[in-house]
C-alpha cells in the first residue's frame, strides 16, 4: 500500500518465544500500526505502519515491556556484545561457585560444608547471576502468563528456600522424623547450566546481522566516474543513474550497468550462480558485486544505491529473517500451564492441610508444600529439549553436520520439500571438459586435448583451465606455440609448425572464415572449437559436471517422501541436463535470487515445509526464507551464515542424514518430556499427601528430591542413547 512503510526495530533482551509474543501484542495495540512480526531468533520486529505514525511510542512500549531497543546496527552489534560478556562474565562466577557448592555438598569439606558457608556461595548464584531469570519470570507474571523463566526461577527457589528453611529451622524438620538436607547445589547448577545454555544461543544470534555485513563489503566503496574525459575516483553514493564508469581487469563492478565501449570476461556467480564466466561486449547488462576478468571496459550506471541488484539481495535476506515467524517452543506452552497449576496445588496442599489436618498442623503444611514444590521442580523438563539437542547437534558436528540451534533441528524432520540450487550445490560448481568430438580423419581426441591444452594453458580463463587439467590427467605432453594471439570473449589465433591454429567460438571461428554449419552444438555444454589451417577439427565440449553423491542423495530423500526440485540461473538446456542425470523430475531455469525467493515463498504458501540447498550469495535470500536453510561448507560465508545448517563437506548426502538425525533427535525429545512429567504425575499427588489420607506416609522432601533428581537423570540418559542409534 502506498500509505504504509515497514520499519525493522533491533530488540534485545528476548528469552524465549513467549517474550517475542509479548513484545508483539504491545506493538501491535499501538494505532498506525498494521502488523508486527516478532523474530525471537533474529531478535528485531517487523512492523508495517501507516506513513507519518510516529515510532517513539512503539519503541517507549517495548521498553516499558522490560526490553532493550537499539538505534543502529552499529548500536545492536555493541549491545550484543555487551550483553554476551556480561553473560560469559556470569556463567563463569556462578560455574566456580556451583562447583565448589556441589563438592561440599557431596563430600565433607571442611569450613566449606558448614551450612552457612553454603548458604553464601549460594546466595549470590541464585540473587546476582540468576536475576535475570527472576527479572523475566515476573515480567512474565506482570502480562499473566508464564514461560520457561517462571520453569527456572520457582524449581530453583524451592530448592534454595528449603535449604533456607532447613538451616534455620531445622527442629521443624527432625520433628517430622526427617533429617534436615541441603540442596543448594541443585538450585546453583541448574542455574549455571541454564546461563550456559543462553551463552551459546546469543552466538548463534549473532550471525545474521555479520552475515549481512559481509555481504555489503562486496559493494564498492569508490567508482572510476568519467566526467569530460577526465576520471574521477568518485565514492559510490555520489555515483549517479547516466554517468560513465571505467572497469579495469580485476576490479568488481561497481554499480549495476550497460556496456557501451570494450569487451571483456565476468564472473558473476555472486548474483547468478553460474559458474562459467560470461563474455561481454557493448550492450551487455552488468550487475554491481561482479568481478571483471579481464580487459577494461567503460560502462553507463543504470541502477544505484538500493536499486542495484546486491542492494536489493541484502534487502531480501533482511525481509525474509525479519519475518520468519518463531517456534513457539513446547516447554513455554507447556509452562503457562503446568507452572500456575503447580503453584495452585502447593498452595491449595498448605493450606488443607494447615486447617484441616492434625497437629503439628504447621509442620505438616510446610512439608507437604515443600515436597510438591521440589517435586514438581521442573528440571527434568529444562533438560528435555536441550539435552536431546546438545547430544543431535554433536552427533552432526561430527559428520560434518553444523546446526544452528534447536528451532532449526525442531524443524528440520518436518520438511516435505527440498529445493536444491544447482551450480556447486548438485554440480561441482566449476567447468570440466565433458567431452572431446572429433570431426576429421586421422585427428584424434588425444591430438585435439593437446593443441588446445598447448594454446590456452598461459590463459587464467576457467574455460582454458579446464582443458589444461583435462590434458594434465591425460598425461598429455604440451608444446609452445610459435605465434599466440587471443581476443578477449572471442578465442585464440596461432601458429605452430607452419599450421595456423585457430580455438574458439563458433562466431569467432565464422568471423575467421572457417566454416561450422552442421556442427552439433550442445546447449547444455559450452563449445569449444579447433581448427587447423581454417579446416575444423574437433569440437570439445566444457560442462559443469554432476558430483559423484548428488543422485544417491536424490534417490534417498525421495525414498523419505520428500519432493525435490532443482532452481538454477543456468540455461534451460544445461538444467535439463542435470536434472535427469540426478534423477530430479521438476527444475526452474534462468532465475534470479529474487525469482529463487518467490518460488520458495509460493511453496509454502501450499502449507508446505521447504528446505532450500544452496551454497552461493545468490542463494542468501531463498535459504533464508526457506523454512529450512541448508548451505554447502564449500560455498561463500554469506550462504552459511544465512543458513539454518551447514554441511562441511559440501555433500548433499548430508541432507538426508540431517532430516534422519532430526528426527530421532525429536523423537528423543518427545521421551524426555514423557519421563519428565511421568514423576510429575506420579509424584505430585503423592507429595500432597494423599497417600496419607489412606493411612498411607507422606512424601519426605528429601526422597522427592530423589525422585526429581532420577527424572533429570533418566532424561540425560535418554538422550545419550542417540549416540548409539544409526542414521
Amino acid at each position: 500500500m502506498k500509505d504504509t512503510k515497514t520499519i525493522t526495530i533491533p530488540i534485545s533482551g528476548m528469552t524465549c518465544a513467549v517474550c517475542a509474543k509479548t513484545v508483539e501484542e504491545a506493538i501491535r495495540k499501538h494505532p498506525g500500526v498494521i502488523g508486527a512480526v516478532v523474530n525471537f531468533a533474529a531478535e528485531k520486529a517487523v512492523v508495517t505502519i501507516q506513513s507519518g505514525t510516529d515510532i517513539s511510542p512503539i519503541v517507549n512500549s517495548i521498553k516499558e515491556e522490560g526490553y532493550g531497543v537499539t538505534a543502529s546496527e552499529d548500536t545492536e552489534r555493541l549491545e550484543r556484545e555487551k550483553h554476551y560478556a556480561s553473560l560469559k562474565a556470569a556463567l563463569m562466577a556462578s560455574a566456580i561457585l556451583s562447583a565448589i557448592i556441589m563438592a561440599a555438598s557431596m563430600v565433607q569439606i571442611p569450613v566449606l560444608s558448614n551450612p552457612y558457608v553454603l548458604l553464601a556461595l549460594a546466595t549470590p548464584v541464585q540473587f546476582v547471576y540468576g536475576l535475570r531469570f527472576y527479572s523475566a519470570a515476573f515480567s512474565a507474571l506482570r502480562h499473566f502468563s508464564a514461560n520457561m523463566n517462571t520453569l527456572i526461577a520457582v524449581g530453583t527457589s524451592a530448592a534454595y528456600f528449603y535449604s533456607v528453611f532447613a538451616i534455620f529451622f531445622p527442629e521443624a524438620i527432625s520433628r517430622h522424623a526427617m533429617a534436615p538436607h541441603l540442596y543448594f547445589d541443585t538450585s546453583a547448577v541448574i542455574i549455571t547450566l541454564i546461563l550456559l545454555g543462553r551463552l551459546l544461543e546469543l552466538r548463534a544470534k549473532g550471525r545474521t546481522s555479520e552475515a549481512i555485513k559481509k555481504l555489503i563489503g562486496l559493494q564498492s566503496k569508490t567508482a572510476a566516474v568519467l566526467r569530460d574525459n577526465v576520471e574521477t575516483a568518485t565514492p559510490i553514493d555520489e555515483v549517479a543513474a547516466g554517468d560513465i564508469v571505467l572497469v579495469r581487469p580485476g576490479e568488481r563492478v561497481p554499480v549495476d550497468g550497460v556496456i557501451v565501449e570494450g569487451v571483456s570476461t565476468v564472473d558473476e556467480s555472486p548474483i547468478t550462480g553460474e559458474s562459467l564466466p560470461v563474455d561481454k561486449a557493448a550492450g551487455d547488462s552488468l550487475y554491481g558485486g561482479t568481478l571483471n576478468l579481464y580487459g577494461a571496459f567503460k560502462m553507463r550506471a543504470t541502477r544505484i544505491g538500493r536499486d542495484s541488484m546486491l542492494s536489493g539481495i541484502i534487502r531480501l535476506i533482511e525481509e525474509a529473517q525479519g519475518t520468519k515467524a518463531p517456534i513457539q517452543r513446547l516447554a513455554d506452552r507447556v509452562a503457562s500451564v503446568f507452572v500456575p497449576t503447580v503453584i495452585v496445588i502447593a498452595v491449595s496442599t498448605f493450606a488443607l492441610w494447615y486447617f484441616l489436618g492434625p497437629e503439628p498442623s504447621f509442620n505438616r503444611a510446610m512439608m507437604n508444600f515443600i515436597a510438591v514444590l521440589i517435586i514438581a521442580c521442573p528440571c527434568a523438563l529444562g533438560l528435555a529439549t536441550p539435552t536431546a539437542i546438545m547430544v543431535g547437534t554433536g552427533i552432526g558436528a561430527e559428520r560434518g553436520i553444523l546446526i544452528r540451534g534447536a528451532e532449526a533441528l525442531e524443524n528440520t524432520h518436518k520438511i516435505q520439500v527440498a529445493v536444491m540450487d544447482k551450480t556447486g550445490t548438485i554440480t561441482r560448481g566449476k567447468p570440466n571438459v565433458a567431452g572431446v568430438e572429433v570431426l576429421s580423419a586421422g585427428f584424434s581426441a588425444m591430438e585435439a586435448l593437446r593443441i588446445a591444452a598447448s594454446a590456452e594453458k598461459n590463459s587464467e580463463h576457467p574455460i582454458a583451465r579446464a582443458i589444461v587439467e583435462k590434458a594434465t590427467a591425460e598425461n598429455i605432453e604440451l608444446f609452445d606455440l610459435d605465434s599466440f594471439v587471443s581476443i578477449t570473449g572471442g578465442g585464440i589465433k596461432g601458429t605452430f609448425k607452419g599450421s595456423a591454429i585457430t580455438i574458439g567460438t563458433a562466431k569467432f571461428l565464422r568471423d575467421e572464415g572457417i566454416a561450422v554449419a552442421g556442427v552439433l552444438n550442445d546447449k547444455a555444454s559450452t563449445t569449444v572449437y579447433i581448427a587447423i589451417d581454417k579446416d575444423l577439427k574437433a569440437v570439445i565440449s566444457i560442462s559443469d559436471t554432476i558430483k559423484e553423491t548428488s543422485a544417491l542423495a536424490v534417490q534417498k530423500l525421495r525414498a523419505m517422501g520428500i519432493e525435490t526440485i532443482m532452481l538454477t540461473g543456468d540455461n534451460k538446456h544445461a538444467a535439463d541436463a542435470i536434472a535427469r542425470e540426478a534423477g530430479i523430475d521438476k527444475y526452474y531455469a534462468e532465475l534470479l535470487p529474487g525469482e529463487k525467493l518467490d518460488l520458495i515463498r509460493a511453496i509454502r504458501k501450499d502449507n508446505k515445509i521447504v528446505a532450500m540447498i544452496g551454497d552461493g550469495i545468490n542463494d542468501a535470500p531463498a535459504l533464508a526464507e526457506a523454512d529450512i536453510g541448508i548451505a554447502l561448507g564449500t560455498g561463500t560465508d554469506i550462504a552459511m551464515e544465512a543458513a539454518d545448517i551447514t554441511l562441511v563437506k559440501g555433500d548433499l548426502l548430508g541432507v538426508a542424514d540431517a532430516i534422519r538425525l532430526s528426527r530421532l533427535t525429536i523423537g528423543t525429545i518427545k521421551e524426555n518430556l514423557f519421563w519428565a512429567f511421568f514423576y510429575n504425575v506420579v509424584g505430585i499427588p503423592i507429595a500432597a499427601g494423599v497417600l496419607a489420607l489412606f493411612g498411607g506416609p507422606e512424601l519426605n522432601p528429601m526422597i522427592a528430591s530423589v525422585a526429581m533428581a532420577f527424572s533429570s537423570v533418566s532424561v540425560v540418559s535418554n538422550s545419550l542413547r542417540l549416540k548409539k542409534k544409526k542414521f
